[in-house]
């Protein structure tokens, strides 16, 4: 256990869903409290989740706590009426949720610090997840020992502690410890991560969680230095306003960057400041926007534009590339009001020329009575550009996701975000070009693209899952 953060006189609260991660934590930290000059408390948070088997860890929780001698501090949320209202995965809406009763322990003026009880595997397991989604150093830096918050600090003392070492101590007690059924539902990422995917990337290397622990800490290193940079860099290269004719700066909106000085840089350094420049527009670039802004920078004629993620665009004048936010263009309203719907019956085909596509819907099943694939013969299909208000269930989510929201997250932008197509049968989004859906019972969608918005469908399928990005 790290006790490099834990100071004599601290109030700590341990965050204890009664699971063996945290009840060794909370054990751990008892019998280091005198010797650290810890004031303890135990925190739990019901989630709303799970029933009677929630209701029973919070018993077990507090139970411990009392055993323990300890504070307890107890709460419940609906998180799955939070989830439905943000739009938030079912896990989202739980971490938010806890963390925010976190912080108001802490601004509550009760305990100074919160303990939560993440090990090397769920750091592994984190940084494996995030290098799955493609995520930049920030990302891969994973899970932190120590996160600032306004009203205090969150704490991982178990970081560098695997869950094999957790369960031998607590066995060592005869300490039991709850067991969450949702650990196992493999509708989870996380879960099919923990349960599917490590042990079968441990087959190629058995110390392959050990090494992605590494390479958090060396992210998180890394990604601390180059802030450091950019806080003493940025300020000289980025460029507030509009150049004027004569000299100087205008006022408005928007930063620019030198082509030239950006074009001397090195191209780590190139990127770092491009993400800068957009995240101070209130934008996050992935990798393809970042290399597209890059080349405009570098190689870009003066009044050529590009559309970036989150209403975020990008001019090259003569020596500078500038970042403005502005609503969607005109042209791209225009765009998806003159997109036609084209409707079909399934079992059957779908030719829509205006999306370049043609679809092809079956019925999965001969047996008409099957359950949940009863009525799905007959029905009509309907292909059309997204609309606002439209949600569809992405492939091993909890629950719906606007369209909107997906689309941002897959950094769609400019013309072809407006005419974006999905599928819809019986006011349901069965099929969404790019993305991988859950699959509608009874309901099977194979796309192909068209031969120069022509008749001929291609013999290149657009799969779910694949991104194309102009």
């Amino acid at each position: 256990m790290d006790e490099t953060s834990l100071k004599p006189g601290l109030r700590l609260a341990v965050g204890v869903s009664g699971g063996a991660d945290s009840v060794a934590l909370l054990r751990a930290l008892k019998e280091r409290s005198g010797p650290l000059g810890l004031v303890l408390h135990a925190a739990h948070l019901h989630h709303g989740l799970r029933g009677s088997e929630a209701d029973a860890d919070l018993a077990f929780a507090r139970q411990l706590a009392a055993d323990l001698g300890l504070p307890f501090h107890e709460s419940r949320a609906d998180t799955t009426a939070e989830a439905e209202a943000n739009n938030e995965t079912i896990e989202e809406a739980a971490r938010r949720l806890r963390y925010g009763w976190f912080r108001q322990l802490m601004a509550s003026g009760e305990v100074e610090a919160v303990a939560t009880a993440h090990t090397r595997d769920d750091q592994a397991e984190t940084v494996l997840a995030k290098f799955l989604r493609g995520a930049w150093t920030e990302g891969l830096s994973g899970i932190h020992p120590v996160v600032e918050f306004p009203e205090g600090r969150i704490l991982r003392p178990l970081l560098a502690t695997t869950r094999a070492e957790v369960e031998a101590y607590l066995n060592r007690f005869g300490q039991s410890w709850r067991e969450d059924s949702s650990n196992h539902h493999l509708s989870f990422t996380r879960n099919r991560i923990r349960h599917e995917l490590l042990p079968l990337l441990e087959g190629w290397n058995p110390r392959l969680r050990e090494h992605l622990a590494q390479m958090a800490a060396l992210a998180r290193d890394e990604e601390a230095w180059w802030q450091t940079e950019l806080a003493k860099l940025a300020p000289q290269l980025l460029l507030p306003g509009r150049a004027v004719r004569g000299g100087g700066r205008s006022g408005g909106e928007g930063v620019a960057l030198d082509g030239s000085r950006l074009a001397a840089l090195a191209p780590a350094l190139q990127r770092r400041l491009l993400r800068y420049a957009a995240g101070q527009m209130g934008a996050t670039l992935d990798f393809a926007s970042t290399e597209a802004l890059r080349s405009l920078a570098l190689t870009g004629h003066a009044g050529q534009k590009r559309e970036l993620a989150q209403g975020l665009r990008a001019e090259r004048t003569l020596r500078e590339v500038r970042l403005t936010v502005g609503p969607v263009a005109k042209a791209e309203k225009w765009a998806a009001a003159a997109v036609s719907e084209y409707s079909g019956t399934i079992p059957g085909e779908i030719v829509a020329p205006a999306f370049g596509l043609r679809l092809r819907i079956e019925v999965t099943t001969s047996d008409p009575l099957a359950e949940g694939q009863a009525g799905v013969s007959g029905q009509s299909a309907w292909l059309r550009n997204w609309k606002p208000g439209d949600r569809a269930r992405l492939r091993y989510s909890s629950g719906p996701r606007k369209v909107k929201e997906v689309l941002e997250r897959l950094r769609v932008t400019g013309s072809r975000r407006a005419v974006w197509p999905v599928l819809e049968v019986e006011g349901r989004i069965v099929w969404m070009q790019g993305v991988e859906l859950e699959p509608e019972p009874g309901i099977y969608v194979a796309a192909s693209s068209l031969d120069n918005g022509g008749d001929g469908a291609s013999t290149e399928p657009l799969r779910n899952g694949t991104l194309e990005q102009g």
